[in-house]
């Protein structure tokens, strides 16, 4: 059987790719929902420390030291359930929501510095927060001049048919801010923002503005950094007898110049607000339990059902599959089991060990229904054959019995030949018994051939006469075979007295011999093409009427074959309806052996 068809090998394949399979869906799905928990995980803890870092910076911004933080980080630390600690540069504890032992060793979440904003947590470009105001901050007056200002300009936009609203920056200053569209820039019809330093911004921008010009190397007599509101900055040339509020000549920066001016000016805005803010802090956020040095990242319960599922899933699939493709496997055993349960021929369904299995069942079923069938037919036979002779035995006896009949010499002549045809029915019946069982045995010794074939003939010449019929030997040398004599006159008078009897009168049957070779050629009737293969089996005869003149018991040719088989020799036969028949015995030479019981195996048939 080849390898591919084998049911061994298709379980093996069937089992690596479901593992495969399984494998494969698990690590994927597993991967691509870990990937999708931990982005999910990321995002919530970015979201949770860029919340907790914006408090932090706000309170920073407007407040000059951490005194007052404590409450603030408790709320926060309670709502996102994590621990917060709030430590120096050199890891020494400010404040922190959870008692026991600091994260001494813990990667920082981020630095908190209203002064140096860390950029991938604001999403900004601006590094010192808007809030941290300073001396920036306007006074009363001038953020109600302010938000007075703005509000003319928002009635302005509101009577052209647009609207928006006023926004007060941290350090006081108001602007408007469209909330409808403005095709038509009503809002710049309406007025320009202030722009203008107020009395609270003065002294400010000008200590800015000789920061920075210290930080550029300006000559302060020549040239001065003038510094707007919204800190943007440039150079004016400054005559020596003209004062600051006069206003001055703009002098040209190109782009490096104007990219250090912002740098300076950044620098020394960070020198101004400095007192007015707190000292940047390392932020620690941790999950309460899970140690002081714990990263911050913990899978969440809905994350980890998920994955958990996601598992339970792929095992059930991979379940459902093996199921699936088990009964797919077993389905043929079960078609045999129900086949065998009702006694009909199993299904063959593919070129494996089940397919040959199922083959070897429907032989076995086909055997054991031939059996059967020539077991009935037998036990028939053999009534048939038996019930004749004693009907004729009993009808006579009880004619006798009855005086029907006188008690002389024909009667008891009749009654032996019914007798010695019931002997002769159940020798052979007792030779084909010994057969089947295995136990017929034969005695072979060195024979003559020659001298059993004239004994075989003589002792038919007086019925071939009564037939008609003209028998005769055709005999080369003297072959010399191990049989045994008796058997082997069995053998050829059985084959003799079939062709006798089926020859009519006027024909010929010649016994002929060469080798190891027998032959018994006649010029009867001769078989059908059909019936040729049927005349070796018991009780079969070509008359179906079983009339004793055209036929015997049946069992001739049957016995026949057996003992040829017993020898280790084949019996073959040739037929021509109309024109006769030739059986052929072959039994191996002295160089071959004989056989010595029946099973032995036949040789060649000629």
């Amino acid at each position: 059987m080849p390898i591919r068809h084998s049911l061994v090998t298709r379980l093996l394949i069937t089992s690596v790719l479901i593992a495969v399979a399984a494998i494969a869906a698990t690590a994927w799905l597993a991967t691509r929902t870990a990937t999708r928990a931990i982005s999910q995980e990321q995002g919530r803890s970015l979201a949770e420390n860029t919340s907790v870092y914006d408090l932090l910076v706000a309170h920073a911004a407007s407040h000059p030291d951490w005194s007052g933080v404590q409450p603030l980080i408790e709320q926060r630390a309670e709502e996102l359930d994590r621990r917060i600690t709030l430590m120096t540069e050199d890891r020494a504890v400010i404040a922190d929501t959870t008692p026991g032992p600091p994260p001494q060793h813990a990667r920082p979440a981020a630095v908190v510095d209203p002064l140096n904003l860390d950029l991938g947590l604001t999403g900004g470009t601006d590094r010192i927060d808007r809030r941290a105001v300073g001396p920036f901050r306007l006074s009363a007056a001038d953020r109600a001049a302010q938000r007075a200002a703005a509000g003319e300009r928002l009635s302005c936009l509101r009577r052209s048919g647009s609207d928006g609203r006023i926004e007060e920056q941290p350090n006081g200053r108001a602007d408007v801010v469209l909330t409808t569209a403005d095709p038509w820039e009503l809002l710049s019809r309406c007025g320009e923002a202030a722009e203008t330093v107020t009395r609270s911004e003065v002294t400010a921008l000008r200590s800015l503005g000789t920061l920075a010009g210290r930080c550029l190397g300006l000559d302060q007599k020549a040239q001065r950094l003038e510094v707007l509101p919204d800190f943007s900055a440039y150079l004016v040339a400054v005559p020596s007898d003209e004062r600051f509020d006069r206003g001055a000549t703009s002098a040209r920066v190109d782009a490096a110049g104007t990219a250090r001016i912002d740098s300076c000016v950044e620098k020394s805005r960070r020198t101004l607000l400095q007192p007015y803010v707190a000292p940047a802090v390392l932020l620690f956020i941790t999950a309460p339990g899970s140690g002081a040095d714990q990263s911050t990242f913990t899978m969440s319960g809905a994350n980890t059902i998920r994955i958990v599922t996601v598992t339970g899933a792929v095992l059930v699939a991979t379940i459902i599959v093996t199921v699936l493709v088990g009964r797919r496997l077993v389905r043929p055993l079960r078609a045999l089991t129900d086949a065998v349960d009702r006694q009909r021929a199993a299904p063959v369904s593919a070129p494996d060990e089940i397919g040959r299995l199922a083959r070897a069942l429907n032989d076995s079923i086909h055997r054991r229904d031939r059996a059967e069938a020539q077991r009935r037919a037998m036990v028939s036979d053999v009534a048939h054959e038996l019930r004749t002779p004693l009907t004729n035995i009993r009808s006579w006896l009880e004619a006798a019995q009855d005086d029907l009949a006188p008690t002389d010499a024909q009667l008891l002549s009749l009654l032996h030949e019914e007798a010695v045809l019931l002997q002769h029915i159940i020798d052979d019946l007792t030779d084909l018994a010994a057969a089947d069982a295995g136990t017929l045995r034969i005695h072979p010794e060195p024979t003559y051939v020659r001298d059993v074939l004239t004994q075989v003939v003589e002792s038919h010449r007086g019925t071939a006469q009564v037939a008609g019929v003209v028998l005769s030997t055709q005999l080369r040398d003297d072959p010399v075979l191990p049989a045994d004599p008796v058997r082997l006159r069995q053998i050829v008078g059985n084959l003799v007295s079939n062709a006798i009897r089926y020859t009519p009168p006027g024909g010929t049957v010649t016994v002929g011999a060469y080798d190891s070779t027998i032959t018994v050629r006649d010029t009867g009737v001769g078989i059908a093409a059909e019936n040729l293969p049927k005349i070796f089996d018991r009780f079969w005869r070509a008359d179906e009427s079983r009339n004793r003149a055209t036929g015997g018991s049946g069992l001739g040719l049957a016995i026949t074959q057996h003992l040829v088989g017993a020898h280790g020799g084949t019996l073959t036969a040739q037929s021509t309806l109309g024109e006769g028949s030739l059986f052929t015995v072959w039994l191996p030479d002295a160089g071959a052996g004989a056989a010595g019981q029946a099973g032995s195996t036949p040789g060649p048939a000629t």
